[in-house]
Formats: C-alpha cells, sequence, structure tokens
C-alpha cells in the first residue's frame, strides 16, 4: 500500500514472479527449530510494538527491492513474518530464492493492521522450506483470521461481485488502484464474495506485475465468476489478500 520512492523498482521486479504462481508445499525436518537467542512465532506476536524482535524464517515471495532495500514474504511452520523495508544489497537479493532459511533482526512494527518487521538486517542460513497455502475461506468474517496474517493461503469457491463502474457506468470485475484512477501496471483491486458477504482483494503490482498470470486472470474476470485463489494474507485496515494465483473453481 505504501507506494512512494518504490516507482521506479520495475527493474529489479524479474526477480519476485516465483510468487506470482501456485506453490507445492514441502517442509524442512528442522523449520520449527530455533537457533539460540531466535524467538519462536509466539514470542514474535507476544513482544512489544517497536521492540527488537530475531526470528528464522523461511523466504517465500520477494515484493520489491530498491535503494538496497528489499521487502520480502516469510513464512515458517508456525507463522508468517513480513519483512519490510529490509537492508539488502542487490546481489544478496538475487540470492533471495523461495524456500531460503534467513536469519532476521529488526523491530516489530505495526501499519493499519498489518504486523511487519521494519528496518531489518539479514543472514542467510542453511535450510529451505516452503508453505503449503493453507485454506483459510472459511475464516473470512471471522476474529480468528488475523491470526493467520501474512501467511501463503487459499481462497476457494468464491464468487466475483462488481468492483466498481467504468466511464459509462458500466459495471466491472476489476479497478485499476483502490480507486479506478490508475492504469494498466497499476495494482488491481477486485471484490469477490462468500455467504452474502463481500471483500476487496489486490494483486500487488510490484508482487506480480502486469507480465505475470495472474494480473492477466484477474482483467479476464466476470461479474458472478466462481474462482479459487492463492496469495499472502496482507492486511491493510482489515484483510486485503496480495493474490498470486487466480483459477476458475471445479
Amino acid at each position: 500500500m505504501r507506494k512512494t520512492k518504490w516507482l521506479l523498482l520495475i527493474s529489479a521486479l524479474v526477480f519476485a514472479f516465483a510468487g506470482c504462481g501456485s506453490k507445492g508445499g514441502n517442509s524442512a525436518g528442522d523449520a520449527d527449530v530455533k537457533s539460540e537467542g531466535v524467538m519462536t512465532y509466539d514470542e514474535y506476536m507476544a513482544a512489544p510494538m517497536d521492540s527488537e524482535v530475531v526470528v528464522e524464517t523461511y523466504v517465500q515471495a520477494k515484493q520489491s527491492w530498491w535503494d538496497n532495500q528489499a521487502t520480502v514474504y516469510t513464512q515458517d511452520k508456525d507463522g508468517a513474518y513480513f519483512a519490510y523495508n529490509m537492508a539488502c544489497s542487490e546481489e544478496d537479493y538475487a540470492k533471495l530464492t523461495p524456500g531460503t532459511k534467513i536469519k532476521i533482526t529488526g523491530y516489530k512494527g505495526e501499519w493499519s493492521g498489518e504486523i511487519e518487521i521494519m528496518d531489518g538486517t539479514f543472514e542467510i542460513e542453511e535450510g529451505n522450506y516452503i508453505a503449503p497455502a493453507e485454506d483459510v475461506t472459511s475464516l473470512l468474517g471471522t476474529e480468528d483470521l488475523i491470526k493467520h496474517q501474512n501467511k501463503f493461503v487459499s481462497f476457494k469457491g468464491m464468487t466475483v461481485e462488481a468492483a466498481g463502474q467504468d466511464e459509462s457506468g458500466n459495471d466491472v470485475a476489476y479497478l485499476y488502484s483502490w480507486d479506478g484512477s490508475g492504469q494498466d501496471g497499476d495494482d488491481l483491486y477486485f471484490n469477490v464474495s462468500l455467504n452474502g458477504s463481500t471483500y476487496t482483494f489486490t494483486v500487488e503490482s510490484y508482487l506480480c506485475d502486469n507480465t505475470t498470470d495472474v494480473y492477466a486472470a484477474v482483467k479476464a474476470l466476470n461479474i458472478g465468476d466462481k474462482i479459487d485463489m492463492e496469495g499472502f494474507l496482507y492486511w491493510y485496515e482489515g484483510v486485503n489478500p496480495h493474490i498470486t494465483s487466480v483459477k476458475a473453481s471445479k
């Protein structure tokens, strides 16, 4: 949601596309074993805001790199951590392939409901883990959903609703930017419903730009379509998943 100096990072996006499709899950046998001085996920969540945190986690996707800072989605077998503006050279950014184990030292922060690690540094460690998509469809609209924040998740059997209207006043299935003021290449916003409740999902253009399959899939949606989705359970003034895969429901 915070797009300021990042507008010049397009050249770095070639590294991010690993997050723009379905993932098969595998696990490392030591995915829950923490080194000395490293927090468990529960300890991290219990830590006060603005306090220093140290976690070991695994890269799941890269959102962006600019000015020697990286924004990365990470997860271990117990929970997920969103690392925002982590100090990172361009050379090291290329090493952060999905599954890579890293130790992050930073500060716990919050932005409009999104819990994240800010101003961190990292070390690459031995180990590999790709998180399987966790189906959280049944948790939509419940207080338990936020407990899965930043995880790689799936939503199934949801119905595409109107996201807004075009210049002619016709209902459309998606918007460029949250208010429709954008253009091709900007974030895509679309609405989906389940059991009478409607939710706004996003294709974050820094994570999955307009050359990716998911960007094209959302642009091809029709109101009333039934779809399954995967993505990262980002939070912004409520649930705002960053979607990486959209397919027709079976």
